[in-house]
């Protein structure tokens, strides 16, 4: 076990360090994801720009010499709103009195190795996480599983961590959602800022399906309009669109030979983001959580939907959307992965 010595407290605080800070984990703390996402944490992206944090950074034994690396250069950033930076390879240290968890650590994926092999390294590491976040963290935590099979990853999360909510843990399909509306802002070449309410049902898989039925333009007089009135090409939607976001991902590691680690990490932090923040009235984003059979969706999963956010931080699946056949055989064939997902995971993760 070893956690890094870092300079102590000078006795000044500034102004913005009257609030209590938040305290937020991140697993898998030397990989290139975290390397990303550290900063935009520390810089007041997440959390507000007068919301002290402190990084409590979680990496295995063998890389905590790189850690160390990576806590010098958010030092040397000199951000206003860090406190503190807690790098450790102990669990109780790094689980303990946090306020929000993004985990990232993973097992490596060997060539040829598929999710269920993935699935069956990673399930051990993340049933000790839930176990921790049980024992250690607040009540209150919220949990963003990044680690694949994230959504899966996330169940066993929540399993053992029973005293906590299970609405307090979800898996990031932001990444999926944001690539959605990046495909249709090309489409129709506008910004992908002015695209809103689309949909990513299911697993962060191959299964998943993004979905513009409610999506919507925003045009240069600030009125909406639905994307479908705009972009008249249901073949478009129902093929190109949805391959081109489900291979995304793929098409990012054939070209830098790592996954995508600047877009996770963004999708990451927007979630949390929101999260923390709430979203916008009228809109809506995509965030897998835990099933309430909404849709059509089987019960005990963690399942994307799309989720509206409060002021008090709860989250809400959007109601009242109709599906087409086209929808419900996508959302029917992404939940019957996630089932036989969850029963492998949970052959593996016996007590």
């Amino acid at each position: 076990m070893s956690t890094l010595n870092l300079p102590g407290s000078t006795g000044f605080t500034p102004p913005h360090a009257i609030k209590d800070p938040v305290r937020v984990l991140i697993t898998g703390a030397a990989g290139q994801i975290a390397y990303s996402l550290a900063p935009l944490i520390a810089k007041g992206y997440v959390f507000g720009e007068k919301q002290p944090v402190v990084l409590h950074l979680l990496d295995i034994p063998q890389v905590m010499e790189v850690l160390g690396g990576v806590v010098m250069e958010l030092q040397d950033c000199a951000f206003p709103l860090l406190q503190n930076i807690v790098a450790t390879d102990d669990e109780k240290i790094a689980f303990t009195g946090i306020d929000a968890a993004i985990l990232l650590a993973s097992s490596p994926m060997k060539q040829g190795a598929t999710r269920k092999d993935l699935l069956a390294t990673n399930a051990k590491i993340y049933q000790s996480h839930g176990r921790c976040l049980n024992l250690y963290a607040k009540k209150s935590v919220k949990v963003v599983v990044v680690a694949n099979p994230a959504n899966t990853i996330a169940f066993i999360c929540s399993k053992y961590a029973p005293t906590i909510p299970k609405e307090n843990f979800s898996a990031l399909t932001r990444i999926d959602h944001n690539r959605a509306r990046l495909q249709i802002a090309q489409k129709l070449k506008v910004s992908p800022a002015d695209v809103r309410n689309v949909v990513v049902w299911g697993n962060h898989s191959a299964t998943l399906f993004p979905d513009a039925t409610y999506a919507k333009l925003i045009m240069q007089d600030h009125q909406a309009v639905k994307i479908t009135d705009v972009l008249k090409d249901e073949a478009y939607l129902h093929g190109e669109f949805i391959a081109a976001v489900q291979k995304r991902g793929f098409a990012v590691l054939a070209a830098r030979k790592q996954s995508s680690g600047i877009t996770t990490a963004c999708a990451a932090a927007d979630q949390l983001h929101d999260w923390w923040q709430g979203t916008p009235e009228g809109e809506w984003v995509s965030m897998a959580v835990m099933s309430d059979g909404s849709y059509g969706a089987p019960r005990g999963v963690v399942f994307s939907f799309p989720v509206r956010i409060d002021a008090h931080r709860r989250w809400h699946i959007v109601g009242g959307l109709v599906l087409s056949d086209f929808a419900k055989k996508r959302i029917l064939a992404s939940g019957k992965e996630l089932v036989d997902e969850r029963n492998d995971a949970l052959a593996i993760c016996k007590d």
